[in-house]
């Protein structure tokens, strides 16, 4: 097999199928055929191809999906295709910012590279039903919806029942790196109970995935929102981070002192928005959950000083600025400088105790 053209990438799906020796079936074959079927011969050891271990260990759960591929090409407006609910990505939260790169493709080459994967839908709202490819088909409908209804989408039909399609558009979503941790850990929880009756062990022998690994995706998908929340955003959880957390919310006290804290660090994190800060980042948020589900308070904001030479501090212990004076010959003297951006009400805030603590101090 001729290697792929420089630069471009090959759908991981494509490479898995060939991988197992199918071959393209004719569009004149009926879908239902089993002449569609590829009739693959056992090879011995020293006539076995070598592939990559990442294909190696999906080859079993790709075996059912590459017997009932059929690859015919067709073209369709976005409209022709409701999305399927089992895929990992969610399609509300696309935005053209996420797909800019995207949308700029197809609108140079006019189609989609990449061929999503559609199933037909007889008794649905649309002729099909699309299992891989939200990005490309958001990205048309954009296109779409911006002067650009001259450009389809270009689609290959394949014949799944729902476990196969969710396991087929588990394979594409692995290889795609912006389908966060937390989508594909929400799609596995619907999935271990809608395809494999809750038992994790099977679920992960299907997907040729270590159960250790599933069952810390699984974690994450068992978080609230309101946890999620507290995080600098949803691609910033991951799977380490519900690993980390999973030991300390095993009983309800743990599990509402977490929600609390969660609660509270997700109004810090709407102030950081608002004024433009840095976020909480993710690793520090998880250790204050932890913190909070044990009972431990977290630090007292440091006491500001009145003295010469202290260190002034915001009410959340942010350095300030420092007193240079406090006597009643030379009156008072600040320095303030932040160590980030604050705004006025806050300084003044901070600035208020250190001013009342030295105009007292003198009329005492």
């Amino acid at each position: 097999m001729a290697p792929p053209p420089k630069g471009k990438r090959r759908s991981l799906l494509a490479d898995a199928i060939e991988s197992l020796g199918s071959p393209a079936t004719p569009d004149a074959l009926p879908l239902e055929s089993p002449e569609a079927a590829p009739q693959t011969a056992p090879l011995d050891e020293d006539s076995a191809p070598t592939h990559p271990s990442f294909l190696a260990r999906r080859a079993q759960s790709l075996g059912e999906v590459s017997r009932t591929v059929k690859r015919p090409t067709i073209r369709l407006a976005p409209s022709e295709c409701t999305i399927w609910p089992g895929n990992a990505r969610d399609y509300a939260d696309l935005t053209f910012e996420r797909c800019e790169t995207l949308i700029a493709s197809i609108q140079e080459e006019g189609r989609n590279r990449e061929a999503v994967v559609v199933r037909r839908t007889p008794d649905g709202p649309a002729p099909y039903e699309l299992i891989v490819g939200t990005r490309r088909h958001w990205s048309v409908s954009w296109l779409h919806a911006n002067h650009h209804s001259q450009i389809e989408l270009i689609a290959r039909i394949e014949t799944l029942d729902d476990e196969g399609a969710f396991r087929l558009a588990d394979i594409e979503n692995r290889e795609r790196e912006d389908v966060t941790d937390l989508e594909r850990a929400r799609n596995y929880l619907h999935a271990v109970e809608a395809y494999y009756g809750g038992v994790r062990a099977r679920m992960a022998q299907r997907l040729a995935m270590p159960q250790t690994t599933l069952y810390n995706f699984l974690r994450l998908g068992e978080l609230s929102d309101t946890v999620i929340a507290a995080f600098p955003s949803k691609a910033a959880v991951k799977a380490v981070h519900a690993n980390r957390l999973a030991p300390h919310a095993k009983g309800d006290l743990e599990q509402a002192r977490i929600e609390a804290e969660a609660e509270a660090i997700a109004r810090e994190q709407a102030a950081l928005r608002a004024n433009g800060d840095k976020p909480i980042e993710a690793a520090k948020v998880c250790d204050r959950l932890i913190r909070a589900a044990k009972g431990s308070a977290p630090a007292a904001p440091r006491k500001k000083a009145d003295k010469s030479g202290a260190t002034l501090f915001t009410n959340s212990g942010e350095p300030l600025g420092q007193i240079v004076k406090n006597s009643a010959k030379s009156g008072l003297t600040l320095t303030i400088n932040p160590a980030s951006p604050l705004d006025v009400e806050t300084i003044l805030e901070a600035l208020r105790p250190a001013i009342m603590a030295a105009k007292f101090a003198k009329n005492s």
